[in-house]
């Protein structure tokens, strides 16, 4: 039991934060040699939902 839950929180903290990269990345490789497309932009849009950049603090008082 104390495995599975240390298997998904591995999964959560190395996979996707490196997938989120990757798709970053790739993004930027392909806008870099065609320029815009649908797919870098899908790509992009993908990495910020699983791991968006940082962003200023929202102050709620």
């Amino acid at each position: 039991m104390i495995q599975k839950r240390i298997a998904q929180w591995a999964l959560m903290a190395i996979a996707v934060p490196v997938a989120a990269a990757g798709a970053r990345q790739l993004s930027r490789k392909m806008e870099a040699r065609r320029g815009p497309s649908r797919v870098s932009r899908l790509l992009a849009k993908g990495a910020d939902k699983l791991r968006p950049q940082k962003s200023k603090r929202r102050r709620f008082w």
